[in-house]
């Protein structure tokens, strides 16, 4: 098949219609149409990565709408005392934490060779941490040259493509870009597919859970290439996954995610485990950039060296315990404000009660976007001590944090030299995952921006953007698997029941034969 030039959407289809046939369901041989699955669910409207986050966007906090009290007067309801207990619990634990936090900072985060994750050399010690405290770092999943040529393919795939969009647009730092070759190198290397299992293994499934986290899908995320000086990707301490949905009925509810922290049993919730995740929905606004799909991990591979202070990424190892807190924050009130008594005096249980009145207020969420974490919304997580650096990376470095995580980027990238990374999630196969992949692929296939992120053109007119058959030849079965291009086998050996049944649902939603 041709490898030439692409120019428009119906040449690339055009060029790849004869390798579809041998990849895709026979029902769907070319591919020339979407999907009537995916007109089902509107398509975004175009934006950045500024629309995904308040902090970006400038704005203020929005006022929710009274439904949002009587919303917490239910998750309330005959448990007051319990909640109050739990909370004075969690404050006095948190003291504890922030302090250890504070002594130790980027020490805490455990890092591993990619070599050794192979070799099955895994630690106690770096499996105990991470479970911990969230963060880790797998050095050298791809080798340093690898990773420098993504970063200079990507930057000769945007000089052919002057029109590609980006944040600030006036002068770029995150690029709206999901389907360059260095990206799809780069999702489909059997390195990265490698290190996804692995974090993925730290998670806990039932034997019936209908989650595969051996097999991950292939979330298409953007890129960023933040030059010195800058100071306009300045995202703030945050959490991914929704902000409202973490508390509402039709959201994480739906999978009892939280259960154990509204029913005031903080200690007994298990970050990790998946059989509370599937079945939850975490975008129920349709927000520009808020996650649909479930990423057990955020990630990213890194395409140059970082360091703090220079555009770097920052994360709050508290983990589960400021899940805990921020979950429980909007039921309680000051007594006195911080302006008023000392910080240890404000932050006192003693200084917190329920509130006297139920209001609608959430702290940082905002519908349509990520749930925004403030110091003076959130004062006992003491953020100005529990960020820290992650340690300082090398091209080919992997950095992956748990879905919860309170993360942020340097405010001012303060380096010499470029701070770039491609942003490659660990996606597990669940039936929301395989709608969410049927959807990309048909973005994929068009050139359109991928279905979580802002709509528009994206890609359909640029200049060499890949093909199924480069795809194929880069990354191989687990390439074309992962996304969506490709049946999975549910009857390879060793699978749990939940795994088998996922499969064949994933096999049935993406269109192949059973």
């Amino acid at each position: 098949m041709s490898t030439s030039t692409v120019k428009s959407l119906p040449r690339i289809l055009a060029n790849q219609a004869r390798f579809q046939v041998r990849c895709l369901p026979s029902s769907r041989k070319t591919m020339a149409m979407m999907s009537p699955a995916t007109k089902t669910r509107t398509e975004k409207r175009e934006g950045d990565i500024s629309d995904a986050f308040a902090s970006l966007e400038g704005g203020v906090e929005i006022p929710l709408e009274p439904r949002f009290a009587d919303l917490k007067k239910r998750l309330l309801a005959g448990r007051e005392d319990v909640i109050v207990a739990s909370w004075n619990r969690l404050l006095e634990h948190l003291r504890d934490q922030v302090a250890t936090i504070q002594r130790h900072r980027s020490k805490l985060i455990p890092e591993i060779s990619f070599s050794d994750v192979m070799k099955g050399k895994v630690g106690a010690d770096f499996s105990a941490a991470y479970k911990k405290y969230g963060v880790c770092i797998i050095r050298g999943v791809v080798d340093e040259q690898t990773a420098l040529e993504y970063k200079r393919s990507i930057l000769e795939y945007v000089a052919k493509n002057p029109h590609t969009k980006a944040f600030p647009q006036h002068d770029p730092q995150v690029f709206e870009l999901y389907w360059s070759e260095a990206q799809l190198r780069a999702r489909s290397h059997p390195n990265v597919i490698s290190a996804q299992c692995f974090l993925m293994s730290f998670w806990n499934a039932s034997q019936r859970a209908e989650i595969s986290l051996r097999h991950p899908i292939a979330y298409a995320d953007r890129l960023r290439i933040r030059q010195p000086g800058d100071s306009s990707f300045a995202l703030g301490p945050h959490m991914d996954g929704g902000s409202l949905e973490r508390w509402e009925e039709g959201g994480y509810a739906l999978a009892q995610t939280y259960d154990k922290i509204f029913e005031g049993k903080w200690e007994e919730y298990d970050p990790w485990n998946a059989d509370k995740r599937v079945g939850a929905v975490i975008d129920l606004y349709g927000g520009v950039g808020n996650c649909s799909a479930f990423r057990t991990q955020q990630a990213w591979l890194s395409i140059s060296n970082i360091k703090g202070g220079e555009g770097h990424l920052k994360v709050n190892p508290l983990h589960g315990f400021a899940t805990a807190y921020i979950l429980l924050r909007p039921f309680f009130e000051s007594k006195r404000g911080a302006e008023d008594v000392s910080e240890d005096q404000y932050l006192s249980p003693e200084n917190w009660r329920l509130e006297l009145e139920t209001s609608p207020k959430i702290q940082g969420a905002s519908p349509g976007h990520g749930q925004s974490v403030h110091a003076k919304l959130h004062p006992h997580l003491q953020l100005q001590h529990t960020m820290v650096h992650v340690p300082a990376v090398a091209p080919g470095d992997y950095v992956a944090w748990h879905c919860d995580t309170i993360h942020a980027v340097d405010s001012v990238h303060n380096g010499s030299q470029d701070s770039s990374v491609l942003y490659i999630p660990a996606c597990p196969l669940t039936e929301t995952n395989a709608n969410y992949l049927l959807r990309q692929r048909d973005c994929f296939l068009a050139g359109k921006p991928s279905p979580d992120f802002g709509g528009g053109e994206g890609e359909s007119r640029h200049v060499d953007r890949p093909t199924v058959a480069q795809l194929s030849e880069w990354g191989g079965e687990q390439g074309l698997q992962s996304m969506g291009l490709k049946k999975w086998n549910s009857q390879e050996q060793g699978l749990r029941d939940g795994e088998k049944t996922v499969m064949k649902i994933a096999n049935s939603v993406l269109g192949f034969p059973a």
